[in-house]
């Protein structure tokens, strides 16, 4: 497969003022093989170690952070010499061992030449735990389920994927049915690479949910795992109620519908433990579209994504026949379906922010409002071809932006400020803002 993180890769090889590189991202989003591609690729030699799993290494930092005694060390128990500028050195799973983060710091200030990339499950709350973080010393990178263009590239279909990225919409129309349908394709199957693979060896869908299960279930089993004891059933609670917030017409989130009575007091926590570890992407509410969006974000009330649509598709039991049944898959489950889509592609598109609008009363609502490159940009997604959207066109009309996004089955067009993007091609057109 090919990921296009591997130029961000590349990028960070190349810098002068390199330092460690902590990959970021939920359980089976593919940072092991990655890392491990990356070093195949662009390295003459690869010392991998999987501190989860290497439990002789466990006390590697545990004595102290003496470089000249913990790269020897390595060395020794690989059997091979690490060289700075030729060897990437891979440290998985670094939340497994005392110190490994703090390790870092050390690696940055005395072996700035030597390339080493670090990755974990749930990460991002292990950052957030009260222990010393090299702040400053290490830089990130953050791998979400594969994009709709990469998803492309696997299906070998790098030439649709090339017009896409340069935005060649003439050349693309005589495969515009073609490309809905691998749409479609995409939402049930997802973007998790292993079940991408699953996908291109069997061409199963059965074999496809299997795999998706087995992925909601080793996430599950994370909770408990990494997840303080007091936190673990709210955050199962919260976790398998977001294809419920989802089912409904406004998809907010709202505290009642995990039990009778559920103060925000008391979820809190439990939610920023699955924004952080990258298994929810959250939409909040703006008052007011200007920027910086942030300022203007009404706290209390937000949006829950999944991490990845074919994994929602799997915790719904969506039936796989809405693939062949049209624009079906578009409107099922309210929309839900377009939106997660919609949600994923602006996240991996790097908006400086990504959220939602609504006037105070709520009687009107634009799905998503997004910053980027100094311009907020609001985005209507619709189920089908039905392009009716008043909430969006009274948005429009008050407050005139500069551009304004529907996406949808149809194929480009635009009209003045307002430029109809068909699914696929959302990403291309957020990037070329």
């Amino acid at each position: 497969m090919e990921r296009l993180a591997f130029e961000k890769l590349a990028e960070w090889k190349k810098s002068t003022d390199r330092k460690p590189l902590i990959i970021r991202g939920a359980r089976q989003t593919g940072k092991t093989w990655l890392m491990k591609e990356f070093g195949k690729r662009c390295f003459a030699d690869t010392v991998y170690i999987n501190f989860e799993y290497e439990k002789r290494l466990r006390d590697l930092f545990s004595e102290d952070f003496d470089i000249k005694r913990i790269i020897p060390t390595i060395e020794l128990f690989h059997g091979k010499k690490i060289r700075e500028g030729e060897t990437l050195v891979i440290f998985d799973e670094i939340q497994a061992v005392e110190g490994g983060l703090t390790s870092l710091k050390y690696f940055c200030e005395l072996m700035p030449r030597l390339a080493i990339v670090a990755a974990g499950s749930l990460l991002g709350i292990e950052l957030h735990q009260n222990k010393s973080f090299p702040v400053g010393k290490v830089s990130f990178l953050d791998l979400h389920p594969m994009t709709f263009g990469e998803f492309l590239l696997a299906m070998d279909k790098e030439l649709v994927y090339n017009a896409l990225k340069d935005c060649k919409w003439d050349l693309l129309k005589p495969f515009h049915g073609e490309l809905i349908r691998l749409v479609r394709y995409y939402m049930v199957i997802g973007g998790m690479p292993e079940v991408v693979q699953k996908w291109i060896d069997t061409n199963d869908f059965f074999a496809v949910r299997e795999k998706q299960q087995e992925i909601l279930n080793s996430y599950q089993a994370d909770f408990s795992k990494h997840i303080p004891d007091l936190q673990v059933p709210r955050v199962a609670m919260v976790w398998d109620s977001l294809p419920v917030h989802l089912s409904k017409e406004n998809k907010k989130f709202v505290y009642g519908v995990l039990r009778e009575g559920a103060r925000a007091k008391d979820f809190e926590l439990a939610i920023m433990w699955l924004v952080n570890c990258g298994l929810v992407l959250k939409s909040q509410r703006v008052e007011v579209p200007k920027m910086p969006l942030k300022a203007y974000q009404d706290t209390p009330v937000f949006k829950l994504y999944m991490v990845d649509t074919g994994l929602l598709c799997a915790a719904t039991g969506l039936d796989f026949s809405v693939v062949a049944d049209g624009d079906r898959l578009f409107a099922e489950y309210k929309g839900a379906i377009a939106e997660q889509f919609v949600m994923q592609e602006l996240t991996t598109a790097k908006c400086d922010y990504v959220g939602y609008w609504t006037n105070e009363r709520s009687t009107s609502e634009v799905d998503f409002i997004i910053q980027k490159h100094g311009t907020v940009v609001p985005i209507e997604v619709k189920a089908g071809e039905n392009l009716q959207a008043k909430s969006f066109a009274w948005f429009c009309n008050k407050y005139s932006p500069d551009f304004a996004f529907k996406v949808s089955a149809l194929p480009y067009n635009r009209t003045g400020n307002v430029i109809n993007y068909p699914l696929y091609g959302l990403a291309s057109g957020v990037a070329g803002i």
